[in-house]
């Protein structure tokens, strides 16, 4: 088992859900946590456990981020006039790294991470090796020449398990994608239940 599979595991294991959907995640054998007292029954959960479960679920969905680059999104998500919890879904879905494992360039959000921090992505012709780079609408995605035939890139763009959502344009063939616009949480396919209003509430203490 590779690092970032065991990663992935403990995530899902941790917050008892199938966090990407993944057809191998551990919970589709084992629905219940991790370690020796994982299958006892649970209590009722706190007010506040339940917005520190909803911010573990996001940070853990979009690879891991860590607390303070998690926090510097909601407190600019919180600056601008409006639903701070759909903005920030609308900045969490604008990373470079997201939009790559959006548009099928690779297969899982850790792999996202490592392929754009490699070098192999371009935005709008410059390379940018940053993850959290900001893509804005109408910026162009492409995957670098030299990398279009990876091995992971190839499986990936026939991944079944997943659909590009319609807010991204792709061309396969071309190994490119389009940032249409952002998107609002119900655009997002997330194969879970996420609670980005909690979030708000975590933050808003």
């Amino acid at each position: 088992m590779s690092k970032r599979d065991s990663v992935k595991h403990k995530i899902d294991r941790r917050l008892g859900e199938n966090l990407w959907g993944r057809p191998k995640s551990p919970l589709n054998n084992r629905a219940y946590g991790p370690g020796q007292h994982g299958q006892r029954r649970k209590g009722k959960t706190s007010d506040f456990g339940l917005q520190l479960r909803a911010k573990q679920k996001l940070k853990g969905y979009y690879g891991s981020i860590t607390e303070k680059a998690f926090k510097k999104l909601y407190t600019e998500a919180s600056r601008v006039k409006g639903d701070t919890g759909e903005r920030l879904i609308g900045l969490l879905e604008s990373r470079l790294d997201a939009i790559v494992y959006r548009a099928k360039f690779v297969t899982t959000v850790f792999q996202a991470r490592q392929f754009v921090s490699h070098g192999h992505v371009m935005v709008n012709g410059k390379r940018v090796n940053i993850p959290s780079y900001s893509v804005r609408p109408g910026d162009k995605i492409e995957v670098r020449e030299r990398s279009k035939q990876l091995n992971l890139v190839l499986e990936a763009n026939q991944l079944a398990e997943r659909d590009v959502p319609d807010y991204i344009e792709v061309d396969h063939s071309k190994q490119a994608a389009t940032y249409v616009r952002v998107p609002a949480l119900a655009d997002v396919p997330y194969p879970v239940q996420m609670e980005p209003n909690l979030v708000v509430e975590f933050y808003s203490r």
